[in-house]
């Protein structure tokens, strides 16, 4: 992959990479990319209006990281605050500055959507469509990298509930929360028992008149600590970079050991579980009818509540649980199937997203329409047979940012690769052959099954498989061989700048 043939100003109509999103994935691909090939041009598609991705489009009460901050910050850029969580607007800002900080800021193009992209083989460049203010504009990548996430920004997911169009009150999704709602001493029944909402109960509870949390069945929770004395200490006698580090490495840890804790001693951590909301709930609670989950600890994600938050709105009154399905909402609530009332003045559809592959990009190759739901996943970022294209998602069980990272600094890789021996074109390929096939997601939410065969494949052996095992993944990213089931090519015929095209920009 050649950069630039020269530095006039029409030439960069071509980009070398073209970067969909400008969230925590779109801003560490653009660091590591020019980290690792200097003079790399690129430009990054935001399509909403600021940074963030995210932790820009979520803004209901109490929204924060759920798993440590240490992890989810950038390593290349250590986190300054003192809480091991963060809310979502300290992460935001923090994306903000570092993308102003690094030189990233310039390269962003918001309110760009990203509709469909074609992979001319002939001059091994994607031709990208996407839409500015309701109007169609191109772009022209000899590479391009999805960094957009997994679920759809534009729509949750929400049940069809009986009876919705007869409540008289406000229903609301936390992917869309109305800046103006005012909940103050108001009744609110919020649907759902993930990660969403166990963090608005507590959030909420203090100033809303009651709170109860109607849930089909309960989830795992887990405590965790705002502070801790060792980060604080480190922080105190060590450089930014090296406390940082320490900590973020030692987080990390802890974090895997207790996923491969819960996965191999599955009983034993159910009982842990079990203990654990016993301490935090009065006595007579009836933990195993609202806090005992059907499943496995890890077969869907563990929620983290900070100092137990949830657990105490429960044992204080200000929130109630009440374990049962809906049979209908009604004119001032819920009713659910048991006959129980339950009285809302706000009604919150905490009910989980709406995936997609690939940012919901419409991808082809010379005109043939990529299926991503009937692609292999190589190193669960390329597509079998897709030629210079990535897509990066973070791990299930564990900081996004921990596997995004490994992500960018592969295809960081692989690109210098492409540059030095003047290649234009990378694709990972089976030949043919058909693995055995696993899911990119291991996990067993509501939200991944409904993905269905959206989502690319994973595959049984390496560099195939899809592992959400962070230890083994920061293994491999040192021993990794950039040309391990790829096959590369030059361009038939070069690329020539359109200059209609350039003037439509």
């Amino acid at each position: 992959m050649p950069g630039r043939s020269a530095q006039n100003g029409t030439d960069q109509e071509i980009w070398d990479v073209l970067i969909v999103g400008a969230g925590l994935s779109g801003i560490d691909a653009a660091y590591r990319l020019t980290e690792r090939n200097p003079g790399l041009t690129y430009t990054i598609l935001e399509n909403r209006d600021r940074i963030g991705g995210t932790w820009d489009l979520f803004r209901y009460p109490g929204v924060r990281s759920d798993s440590d901050i240490f992890t989810l910050s950038f390593p290349w850029n250590p986190w300054t605050g003192d809480r091991l969580m963060a809310q979502g607007e300290e992460i935001r800002t923090y994306l903000e500055d570092t993308a102003r900080d690094f030189g990233i800021a310039p390269h962003i193009r918001f309110k760009t959507e990203v509709l469909s992209a074609d992979f001319d083989t002939t001059t091994d460049l994607w031709s990208v469509d996407a839409r500015v203010d309701g109007e169609p504009v191109s772009f022209r990548t000899r590479f391009l990298y999805v960094c957009a996430g997994y679920y759809r920004y534009d729509t949750g997911y929400t049940p069809e509930f009986p009876g919705r169009e007869t409540f008289t009150g406000t229903v609301v999704h936390p992917q869309f929360w109305p800046a103006d709602l005012d909940y103050s001493g108001k009744n609110v029944v919020v649907i759902g028992s993930g990660a969403t909402a166990v963090t608005l109960i507590p959030s909420m509870a203090p100033t809303a008149g009651h709170v109860t949390m109607l849930q089909r069945s309960p989830t795992y929770l887990f405590p965790y600590p705002w502070t801790d004395p060792m980060t604080s200490t480190l922080r105190k006698v060590l450089p930014r970079q090296w406390s940082h580090d320490i900590t973020r490495y030692r987080n990390a840890l802890l974090t895997f050991g207790m996923y491969e804790f819960c996965r191999t001693f599955p009983k034993t951590s159910r009982r842990m579980f079990r203990r654990i909301a016993k301490h935090y709930l009065p006595d007579g609670y009836p933990v195993d009818k609202d806090f005992k989950p059907a499943y496995a600890p890890w077969d869907q994600r563990l929620c983290v509540i900070p100092e137990g938050d949830f657990y105490k709105a429960v044992a204080d009154g200000s929130a109630e649980i009440v374990t049962d399905t809906i049979d209908t909402f009604t004119e001032t609530g819920v009713r659910t199937a048991s006959g129980r009332e339950l009285p809302a003045d706000i009604i919150v559809t905490a009910t989980g997203l709406e995936l997609v592959a690939l940012g919901g990009i419409d991808l082809s190759v010379d005109g043939t329409k990529v299926d991503p739901g009937q692609s292999y996943a190589y190193r669960g970022y390329m597509l079998g047979d897709v030629p210079n294209f990535a897509w990066s998602v973070g791990y299930t069980n564990a900081s996004w940012t921990l596997r995004v990272d490994l992500t960018s600094q592969a295809v960081a890789d692989l690109i210098a690769h492409m540059r030095e021996n003047g290649y234009t074109r990378a694709y990972p390929t089976l030949h043919g052959t058909e693995p055995q096939t696993h899911a990119l997601l291991e996990l067993d939410s509501g939200y991944v099954k409904r993905a269905g065969d959206r989502l690319p494949k994973a595959g049984d052996r390496a560099p195939w498989q899809v592992r959400h095992n962070l230890v083994l993944d920061a293994v491999d990213a040192r021993r990794y061989d950039v040309t391990q089931d790829m096959e590369f090519g030059r361009a038939t015929k070069p690329a020539v700048v359109d200059e209609k095209d350039a003037e439509r920009r």
